[in-house]
Order: C-alpha cells, then structure tokens, then sequence
C-alpha cells in the first residue's frame, strides 16, 4: 500500500487520455502535482471507448438498472462538472414511452427519483418538437449531457494549462514508468487485470433540421432504453446497445432496433441523413462496478463499464484524496 501522502509536487504519471484517466491528470494537476498523461493513440483519440460515448449525465435515470454507488459517485461527479466545466449543458433529461410499454414506464418511475412527471402540454412546452407525440413524460431537472468529442479535447487542454503534459504516442505499461502510476488503460489493462471484459456500445450518428431538442430523450424500449442525445449543428446520436461480445462495428439488427425506435419518437427521424456508425467496448468487471485497485505506487482505475463520463471525476477526487491524504472509499477501492 502507498504509504501516507505524497508531496502536493510530487510527479504523477498517468497512462490513458480518455475520460477516466484526463480527469484524473486535471485534478491532480490543480492539485499541484508534476503530472504527465501517457496515451498510446494520437491527438484524435478515435480508437478511444470515449470517442463512441453518449456523455449522458444521468445519475437519477441510471439508478433504474445500476448499484446506488453508481448514483452516489454520479451525483458526487456532476458538482465537479459544474464546478470545472461551468458551460456543461444541464438542461435535464426525458424519459418517454409509447403505450404498450406502460408498465415498463410506471416502473422506471417507481425505480428512480429526481424527477418530475409532465402531461403532453408541459413536454410540448418543455420540448416543442415532441408535441402530441406521447402523453406525458418523466423530467429529470438536474441531469446534463456533453459532447465526448468535444468535451475531451477541452478536459486535455485544462490539464496543460494546469502544468500537465500529454504525450501522445506514448505506449506504455506502469512497470515502464517510475514514481507513482495511474493505470486508467481500459481494456488495455487485462495484462494485469484478467477480469476485465468488453461490453460493447452502438451508435448512430444521424443529421436533421427537422427536430430540434434541448437535451436527451430516453425512449423506454422491451430490450434496452434508446437514447436520442442532441448534439451541435443538427447532429444527433441514436445509441446505445450493451451486448456481451467484443467484436467492433454495428449490426444489422441493431441498427434498425435504434433507427426504428428513433422514427417512433418522431417521424422526421425517417428522413435525417445518416453520418456514422459506430461502438467502443467498455471495460467492465463481472459486477459491472468501478474499482480503483492499489498495489505499491501503482494504482488502476478501471471497470466504468457504460458509466465512464458519468462517474470519472468522482473517481479522479477519489483516487486524489487517497494519495494526498490517505482516506480510502471502501465501496470502490481495493488493496492488492
């Protein structure tokens, strides 16, 4: 186990940019640490898991399907959303089903709280787009979303102005650096950690000037929710999938599960033009929980599974407050 604290200067290395590991450089970073991001892929990130992610910031509407630590950190994550990136849109989120899926609606209900039921004309009101499209709605004030695209290459550029580097093209495990390491490497890290497995996220990329909405729909669906997440320009993206299988690229019955699930949610759908396919595989422990595992002046931070935007800061002050002063989140660290 690390031993006491470490010196607010002392040097951090951290190995992958993608969510999990640019919020733990930015806070270590603030914090005063000489801190150096190692990525093995380019500025671009596209092979990233966080290059296909939705950047839902749900934790009320997660809790319906995830363990309350996953609330607990994603309620923690989005004060330090707010408090980093003050301009995150948190414009709320919609949940929204067709009448055959009744009673699934009502449960969601019962399962999650944070919300508030609105008739068709509060949703019409709320969302002009959706206007008589379904007769009420859930509406989760509190919740936000981000581009992941977008909001990356913005995390990566606190984290220099902040004293950190990033080295992309840097290739490496933690047994090649010295000092303390982070290990945020995702699926990369089932060298060291071999209960790690991919469970792999689709999405679809779709354009259209027909609909305009101001924050992300949920459309409760018999196999799994689908997410409409409005992005910039007329950009929307359709997702997500979480099937048990670590191939890459989307399938045909998923494609038009998502597609004909989007046309439900509003016709105009059917005439957008398609941009992208696409899915990343998310790193996840058999319990689908979060670790943060410590061995010597090495510790991991994986396991985010489809919650990576929602619970990474938290993990990162976590990770943070171990270092610096010792205390230890028995709910997601362990000592190897």
């Amino acid at each position: 186990m690390l031993q006491t604290t470490k010196r607010p200067d002392s040097p951090v290395s951290i190995i992958g940019a993608g969510i999990a590991g640019a919020w733990q450089a930015l806070l270590f970073a603030q914090a005063g640490h000489a801190v150096t991001l190692h990525e093995r892929s380019d500025a671009g990130m596209t092979d990233a898991t966080s290059h296909w992610a939705g950047g839902m910031l749900a934790p009320y509407c997660e809790a319906e399907v995830a363990e309350p630590i996953i609330s607990r950190l994603g309620l923690r994550s989005l004060d330090i959303w707010r408090r980093e990136l003050p301009d995150t849109p948190f414009n709320g989120s919609l949940v929204v089903a067709h009448p055959r899926e009744r009673n699934d609606f009502e449960r969601f209900a019962r399962m999650t709280e944070g919300h508030r039921r609105l008739d068709a004309s509060g949703l019409a009101e709320l969302e002009p787009s959706l206007e008589g499209r379904f007769r009420d709605a859930l509406f989760f004030p509190t919740e936000g979303h981000v581009e992941p695209r977008r909001v990356l290459p913005k995390l990566h550029e606190r984290i220099k102005a902040a004293g950190g580097t990033i080295k992309f093209g840097s290739d490496v495990t933690a047994n090649d650096l010295e000092g303390l390491v982070i290990d945020c490497r995702g699926l990369s890290a089932r060298d060291e950690q071999g209960e790690l497995r991919g469970v792999k996220g689709e999405m679809i990329l779709i354009e259209t000037s027909e609909v305009q909405l101001s924050r992300p729909v949920r459309l409760i669906h018999p196999r799994w929710p689908l997410y409409v997440i409005p992005r910039e320009a007329g950009l929307f993206m359709l997702g997500a999938t979480s099937i048990e299988a670590e191939d890459t690229g989307v399938s045909v019955r998923s494609a038009l599960e998502l597609l004909g699930a989007a046309y439900t949610v509003h016709p105009a759908f059917g005439e957008a033009r398609i941009v992208e396919f696409g899915s990343g595989l998310r790193p996840a422990f058999p319990d689908n929980l979060p670790r943060i595992g410590i061995r010597g002046e090495q510790i991991s931070v994986n396991g985010l599974y489809r919650h990576g935007f929602l619970i990474a800061p938290a993990l990162a002050e976590l990770t943070l407050q171990y270092v610096q002063r010792g205390q230890i989140d028995n709910e997601v660290m362990q000592c190897r």
